[in-house]
This record gives structure tokens, sequence and C-alpha cells, in this order.
């Protein structure tokens, strides 16, 4: 944890389930528990699960120029965004490569907040404000607790009057046990969930109240990596594991393009002027490599770097993977070439233990109508 810079307030209680408190984005966060994966893995997609994912960094923008900063630095057209109303959307340099993905936030006319992970999101964003009339204020209070899964709304609605009618990608500002708390319709789990945005102070109360209340619904808490069986199946990618940043290209400095991707679509149509577009449109066409999915006949979740090989030729490498209890599968996440991103096209996967036969799947495996995250009622 030398690198670790940021802190949560949750801590102890990470700690006392068992984890070191692993370094990520700065902060200590809880890559294991004292038990399986897999438990926390089946409650969240049949019960579900609170994660603290405080790691995610806070970042609130504010003033006459808030949302010309954002349009800089964001692929979104952000006027569409009304308050109360969230986005997903990415960040690229400019050569028209990938930097890092965030959700933005509208909480008013001139506020806003962007909430990212572990790339330049708010480096970007500071860069964009000099000499304008906006405040960035980089925000460690602020805590991010995760509750996904599809008993989330049943356990909220006891508590937070009007949680079923939040739409996906909404916020609302509201009470949670007497606290003041932001509770957003977002998550990286492919599941219907929620993240409550809290106070430091306030986390561990809310914290221990989840856990004890929904531990007769099932609800459990979860560590951080979980999300790496959730996202495999719900075609989530994380910076900079599923990005040239880890798997490089020969004789090229690091850098992802969106097409290449699968996150063209972050893109709102006809927008221009924010860093990288030129490149951006530039390169379409010029795909070097494609995400893509991998399942493989085999009851073992693929190496993580494993090589994948067609006809005696390395073609490309896998960045995810999982076998999912729950479905009875083996899968993973991507970088192929391009002409192996195929339904269908048969391939091998060369695990330390040996070489597993596999397909090229269409991504996601989970849910591709996204008809749970975006459920009404």
């Amino acid at each position: 944890m030398t690198a670790s810079w940021r802190f949560s307030t949750l801590a102890d209680r990470h700690r006392a389930l068992g984890s070191k408190l692993e370094d990520w984005s700065g902060m200590g966060t809880a890559w294991s528990y004292d038990k399986d994966a897999d438990e926390e893995y089946l409650a969240i997609r049949t019960k579900a699960g609170l994660m603290d994912v405080s790691g995610l960094k806070k970042v609130h923008i504010t003033g006459a120029h808030a949302s010309h900063v954002i349009d800089l630095c964001t692929t979104r057209n952000v006027e569409k965004i009304y308050p109360g109303k969230s986005v997903y959307a990415c960040m690229l340099n400019d050569a028209g490569k990938f930097t890092d993905d965030c959700v933005i936030y509208r909480m008013g006319p001139n506020s806003w907040m962007v909430v990212h992970g572990a790339g330049s999101g708010h480096e970007e964003l500071t860069r964009a404000s000099i000499g304008r009339d906006v405040s960035v204020r980089f925000d460690d209070n602020l805590h991010d607790l995760s509750l996904q899964g599809p008993l989330a709304v049943d356990y909220l609605a006891k508590h937070v009057p009007g949680i079923r009618d939040l739409n996906y990608f909404h916020h609302m500002q509201t009470q949670l046990f007497g606290f003041p708390v932001m509770i957003s319709r977002t998550g990286y789990t492919g599941e219907r969930g929620y993240e409550i945005f809290c106070r430091g102070q306030d986390a561990g109360t809310i914290w221990d109240t989840i856990v004890a209340e929904g531990k007769s619904m099932g609800i459990i808490p979860t560590r951080f990596t979980t999300l790496d069986m959730l996202r495999v199946e719900s075609y989530l990618l994380f910076y900079p594991y599923d990005n040239s940043q880890k798997y490089p290209f020969a004789n090229e400095g690091p850098g992802d393009t969106l097409w290449e991707l699968g996150l063209d679509f972050t893109v709102s149509p006809g927008k221009t002027g924010f860093r990288g577009a030129e490149e951006h449109y530039r390169l379409k066409g010029k795909e070097r490599f494609k995400i893509f999915g991998v399942l493989l006949d085999s009851d073992k979740a693929a190496d993580e770097g494993a090589e994948i090989w067609r006809d005696g030729k390395k073609v490309g490498v896998v960045t995810c993977a999982m076998y999912s209890p729950l479905v009875k599968k083996s899968m993973g996440i991507a970088r192929l070439d391009v002409d192996c991103a195929i339904v269908g096209t048969p391939l091998e996967i060369r695990n330390a233990s040996g070489t597993v036969k596999a397909t090229a799947q269409s991504l996601p495996f989970d849910d591709p109508k996204k008809l749970k995250r975006t459920a009404k009622g």
C-alpha cells in the first residue's frame, strides 16, 4: 500500500472481512475477503451485494463555464443532460486515443460532478479549466457505496420514497437512515443497482445498517474484484486492464481508439470540438484489433493475459476471464485481430496449464438488451 494516498473510512470494516487493502488508484481497496468470491458473484446476480467503490475519483465542476469545460473534455453533448440525469462518456488525447471513461452527473444549471477511475480524467478537466470561469474540486470525503442486484430496489424502497420511479442513469438527492445522500441508478455490474454517494463520516453507519438489515434478504458485503466476474459477462471494460497500456503493440505507444474498444457509441452524433475529435473520426475503419468475447470449452477460467491462437498464428489476448457457477460457462473479454472478431470463429486459448478450444462470441454474454439494469418499477 505504499502508493496509497487516499483513504476510505470503511477500511477497518474491510480488514475485518479479511482484506489487506490492496492499492487501486491511490486508495486501499478490498480486493479480497476471507470467503469464496463465487458467493459474492451469486449474491449480486440473484439477490444483492454491497460494495465500497470509493476509490472512484469524484470531481465537482461548478461555475459559468462548467458545461463548456466538460464539453471540451468528453465525447457527449452535455447540453442534453438535465439536472438529475447522468451519462457515460469517454475522454481522448490529441491522438484520438482513449485516456479515461467517466459518468457525468448534472447537479444543477452550473453544477456538475464527474466520476472517473484510474485514468487521467481529473487532469483532463483541470487542463481544460485554465483561464475559464470555473471551479474544479477533487472530493475524497464523498464516498460511494454500490448496492447492486435484483433485490437492491426492494431493500431501498423500505427507506427511500420514490426509489422505484428513479430511471436508469438518473439520480436523486434524498436521505438514507437520516443522512444526506445522493442515490444514482448506475453501477458496474450489469444488474439493476444503485450508487449511494455519502459523506465519509456517514459511510460506516450506512454500510453497517445495510449489511445488518439486508442479511435476511441475502444481501452481503462484496469485494471490489468481484466486479471482474460481473464485468466479463456484461461487457464492462476496466482501464488500463483491457487496454494497450497493459498489452502494448510492438513499436507503438499506448492508446486505443473508441472504434477498437467498441466505445464509439459514447460520441454524441455529430459532436466535434472535444479533445481528439478530428483524429477519432479519421481513425474509423483503421482498427488494429477489436474487443470481443471468447467462450471456452472448459470448466475453468482462462488465464489473464493468455494468448489466443488461430491456424498457428497469435491473434489476440484474453484480458479478463471468469467461469460462471450460475450459467456453467467459461468466458472472457479479449483483444482480437479484426478478422477473428466474428461470431463463431474457432480459436485456441493457450493457458499455462494447456491449450483450450474456444469460439469468438459477441458481447455482452449476459442480458444483451440491458433489460435488467433498465427495468421499471
